[in-house]
């Protein structure tokens, strides 16, 4: 994918849809052709540890991704041990984590390319006073939308991608991610020809 604009939102149609394996991805291909690349996940919960780079295994690959070349705490100023939505995550620990904080965290210099990863899916809450959504449209990024190649995805899919456009975003593309399912026969879910007919953005799959 060739960056255009500014900055990239990923974002997904639930949790665990492999949005930090598509933007590490994403981030090492651009870095490795120059582009002044700047990963940001701004808050990652279920870290082991909050005080280093090791201990959030989502930021640690994302500074891999960049040459180890960015502040760690730079790429996620956020770090959280409880493996909960954020605010649960921050509440657990006597902190808050408001919007504004967040958007603070993904601003970059003007002529980098930024990738920020939320988290979970697109209306889950990110902070205290916010959800993924408000944080992608406080960004005004491009929006990459993940979802797993699975039964039920045509729906999460234009679920999202209708509360994305609704938002007055630009749903860049869509990709399928290709992650362990109990159903492995998923050329007959038809989920990548029937989006196809649904939506008017790329839709790839991985």
């Amino acid at each position: 994918m060739t960056p255009t604009g500014n900055g990239l939102f990923i974002t997904g149609v639930d949790t665990g849809v492999g949005k930090t394996w598509l933007g590490v991805r994403l981030t090492r291909s651009l870095y490795a052709k120059g582009v002044d690349v700047q990963p940001r996940k701004p808050v990652e919960t279920g870290c082991k540890t909050t005080d280093s780079p090791e201990g959030c295994a989502d930021t640690l690959q994302y500074w891999h991704a960049v040459g180890q070349s960015i502040d760690p705490r730079i790429i996620c100023p956020y770090p959280f041990r409880l493996p909960a939505a954020p605010p649960r995550a921050a509440a657990a620990e006597n902190r808050s984590l408001t919007l504004a904080q967040l958007v603070q965290a993904c601003r970059t210099t003007p002529n980098a390319f930024t990738i920020v990863e939320g988290a979970g899916g697109f209306y889950s809450p990110i902070a205290d006073d916010g959800l993924n959504a408000d944080l992608a449209t406080a960004l005004q990024f491009d929006i990459l939308l993940v979802a797993a190649d699975r039964l039920g995805a045509i729906n999460h899919t234009l679920l999202t991608a209708e509360a994305i456009t609704n938002r007055g975003l630009n749903l860049r593309a869509v990709v399928l991610n290709q992650i362990p399912s109990p159903n492995p026969n998923r050329t007959n879910l038809g989920n990548l020809e029937t989006l196809q007919t649904q939506l008017p953005c790329p839709i790839f799959t991985t």
